[in-house]
């Protein structure tokens, strides 16, 4: 299968992982099953037919309208699909490109782990975002799963590279024993930090600036991107929160009428996911870089 097949077939099942993740985003805040009953449209509650369940093509064919009534479905539907899709295809594109190869049946199983658990990382995280800017909610149905596939992960690197390397048992249970530490550090401390973020602002402002699910997408950050790339991902988060919240105070009418800017709720679970995903994607390039940049690189 080619580099560019391999893309184009990511990219469509991404397409398909998107809308399932829209009807998650739509039901979870209700308590509704994703399951049953099939997609109807919120307004006349009318099934949708099957045609009209294509990801992106039957968005863009009903000009996003309900067929019937009309109701306006919304930008986040055609955003969410478009978000999975392209991550899909990018890290398709992009763990065959760092491997050298063009075959997705010559990857090792390690590349092949790790391209399909940053798919995983990427669908949750879009979701996560949706999430916070629609609902200012962070499921722990995403986060908490998220955490444990990140630990999962750490334990099934040593396990390969042991198979591959050596095969030697008291190697494997070496490497595992500094897997788990690592991944325990890289959640404990960016998680800290957050905390002790959160509880200073309670101390000084006296209310919340920050929630708990905040807290726990830090804690899934740190498990998959390790203590150092997901500090990145946060910087990133506060830069881009800050950037929006200076167009609030350009725009008052996008805040509402009256309403203090320093009031505005800011759905910061949505910029932290937003730093995740470039995290994931280019956190190592963008550390090495910083490093070669402040002169701690390697002489």
């Amino acid at each position: 299968m080619t580099l560019l097949l391999t893309t184009v077939i990511a990219g469509l099942m991404g397409l398909a992982a998107g809308s399932f993740l829209n009807v998650c985003i739509s039901r979870w805040p209700e308590g509704k099953s994703v399951v049953k009953p099939r997609s109807y449209c919120p307004s006349c509650e009318r099934p949708l037919k099957w045609w009209e369940n294509i990801p992106l093509i039957s968005w863009l064919a009903l000009r996003g309208r309900c067929r019937t009534c009309r109701a306006w479905i919304g930008w986040r539907h055609l955003i969410v699909e478009l978000a999975v899709g392209g991550l899909w295809a990018f890290t398709a594109w992009q763990t065959l490109s760092a491997s050298g190869l063009a075959e997705f049946a010559a990857l090792s199983y390690t590349a092949m782990l790790d391209g399909v658990a940053q798919m995983a990382f990427m669908w949750m995280l879009v979701g996560l975002a949706a999430c916070d800017a629609e609902n200012f909610w962070l499921p722990d149905r995403l986060t908490f799963p998220g955490i444990l596939l990140g630990f999962f992960l750490s334990l099934a690197h040593p396990a390969l590279d042991t198979y591959y390397v050596s095969g030697d048992f008291e190697q494997w249970k070496h490497r595992t024993s500094l897997a788990i530490a690592y991944w325990f550090l890289s959640v404990v401390i960016p998680t800290g930090i957050i905390v002790i973020i959160r509880y200073g602002y309670r101390l000084i402002r006296g209310r919340e600036g920050m929630g708990a699910g905040d807290v726990k997408l830090m804690a899934m950050l740190g498990g998959w991107l390790g203590v150092k790339v997901s500090l990145i991902a946060f910087g990133i988060g506060v830069v881009t929160a800050a950037a929006y919240a200076l167009v609030l105070v350009a725009n008052p009418a996008m805040r509402g009428k009256h309403k203090p800017w320093l009031e505005e709720k800011l759905p910061f679970g949505s910029f932290l996911s937003f730093g995740g995903i470039i995290g994931g994607l280019w956190g190592v390039p963008i550390l090495a870089a910083y490093m070669a940049w402040a002169g701690m690189g390697q002489s």
